[in-house]
């Protein structure tokens, strides 16, 4: 897949596909407008997701970790547009015909019913269906997914976030809810007590749920497996920030340095303060057994 981004000069040169939104979260209602893409693509259009939203705002996903999903997708191309006045500040049947159309040869264009664009959000469907004519595209509009009767969207998945319903928040994603990040040198407090595990500092723009402790898939380039994750400051050992801390079930290689994507599952209990590092130890045995048979692990 290819990535454009701190850009506004786009030069596609074929026939292309394009869906828009923030996607942040890229949630099954997102995915529903992912599919008519890769069925626009297999007909032989160039599929391109365009993003923009202000990257400096809290997020569901980093930038990179919605790359991924993209490219797992197989999406052709995603252009994070840059969120800037020259673009915030474009009429909208401008921005349909000098970037849709004129940079982006869009042939498609694939939006959610509530889609909004251009300058003070003065775009919409009904825009986007008048101007079809004029431009030579095709407008396809795509109904909103539901989950018990409510549409999915990322207000209901950061809802479900907050409260650690963690079940909630992957059925809306439809998959495992992802913190993705580099594994970094701890206080080793976890390899001193006989349960080593690996930190990773989370993205600070990165919504996290409630902290505490959570049981989780973890994968990086070279394996997968279970674990039990921390998210929080460990403040029975005086930790500060913010960090994401997780055992690991059979493995024991080296990963400092190495990029890991923890994967929660379901919430365990809230974190807390304990009165001793043993009595730490004792809560951590108990939280790893109970992640054994939350797993099926023999």
């Amino acid at each position: 897949m290819i990535e454009i981004h701190d850009t506004i000069q786009f030069q596609q040169a074929e026939p292309s596909v394009v869906t828009l939104g923030k996607f942040d979260g890229l949630h099954r209602g997102h995915q529903k407008l992912i599919r008519e893409v890769l069925r626009l693509q297999d007909m032989g259009y160039y599929g391109i997701a365009f993003t923009i939203a202000p990257e400096d705002s809290p997020a569901l996903l980093t930038a990179q970790e919605k790359r991924d999903l993209f490219e797992a997708f197989g999406v052709d191309c995603m252009i994070r547009c840059p969120y800037i006045p020259e673009i915030l500040g474009m009429e909208p049947e401008a921005f349909v015909s000098d970037v849709l159309i004129r940079q982006l040869k869009a042939r498609y264009i694939v939006v959610g019913t509530d889609f909004r664009f251009g300058y003070r959000r003065r775009g919409d469907v009904k825009l986007l269906a008048s101007l079809q004519g004029k431009y030579g595209f095709r407008l396809i509009v795509m109904e909103k997914e539901r989950h018990d009767g409510r549409e999915i969207s990322s207000t209901y998945v950061k809802e479900a976030l907050a409260l650690a319903d963690m079940e909630l928040v992957n059925a809306l994603l439809g998959y495992a809810c992802p913190v993705t990040g580099v594994v970094e040198h701890g206080k080793r407090l976890g390899r001193r007590i006989g349960m080593p595990t690996i930190n990773l500092i989370p993205d600070s723009r990165k919504l996290l749920p409630p902290k505490g402790v959570y049981f989780s898939e973890v994968c990086s380039e070279h394996f997968r497996c279970h674990g039990v994750t921390n998210i929080g400051c460990k403040p029975t050992v005086g930790g500060e920030s913010v960090g994401v801390e997780t055992y690991l079930y059979g493995i024991h290689e080296d990963l400092y340095g190495k990029t890991v994507k923890v994967m929660l599952k379901t919430f365990r209990r809230p974190e807390r303060k304990f009165a001793s590092v043993d009595a730490l130890k004792a809560q951590m045995q108990q939280d790893i057994a109970a992640g054994r048979l939350y797993f099926g692990i023999t």
